[in-house]
């Protein structure tokens, strides 16, 4: 069975992946909700207006609002259906996007409830990589070392009280 640890990485990584997917695809496209995209729209010429330095660099709101929604598709199917370290890496740029989107949005003044989510959003992206990167819990059985051949618990279990090591 399952341990509580792995449901709860699994459950967070499909839930925040298809988010998203959902989100990105927003971004790039009318299709799912023609009034969503044109906020999008909006938005980001907002945000390209109140940060002066990408219009230099040549960066339109079109490029950043595509730019994000394309990296936001593609880390969310990395986040719900690949396996291993790559879902770490996606939770990590996932976080960074939420974090400039952020700081987007502060810059430009929006009230909480428009970034509201942004914010829930990063503190589920925050736990679910701080879980993943904990060490998994061995049960107690298993919780040997192996000493000339031999096995042996290990030393924090064998000592009989804390802070005094038992000798042989």
């Amino acid at each position: 069975m399952a341990s509580p640890r792995t449901i709860t990485i699994v459950a967070l990584s499909v839930a925040l992946g298809l988010f998203f997917v959902f989100m990105g695809t927003i971004k790039l496209t009318p299709r799912l909700s023609r009034d969503a995209y044109n906020e999008m729209k909006r938005a980001y010429k907002s945000y390209v207006r109140a940060l002066p330095m990408l219009k230099k660099m040549g960066v339109s709101s079109i490029l950043l609002r595509k730019s994000i929604g394309a990296l936001e598709v593609a880390c969310g199917i990395v986040m719900t259906l690949v396996p291993g370290r790559p879902k770490d890496v996606a939770n990590f740029l996932l976080l960074l996007l939420v974090l400039a989107v952020l700081f987007f949005h502060q810059l430009v003044g929006d009230p909480l409830k428009r970034y509201a989510h942004a914010l829930v959003f990063g503190i589920l992206l925050t736990c679910r990589l701080l879980i993943a990167r904990q060490p998994e819990e061995l049960p107690p059985e298993k919780r040997m070392m192996s000493v000339n051949g031999d096995e042996q618990p290990l030393i924090h279990e064998a000592a009989p009280e804390k802070g005094k090591m038992k000798v042989s």
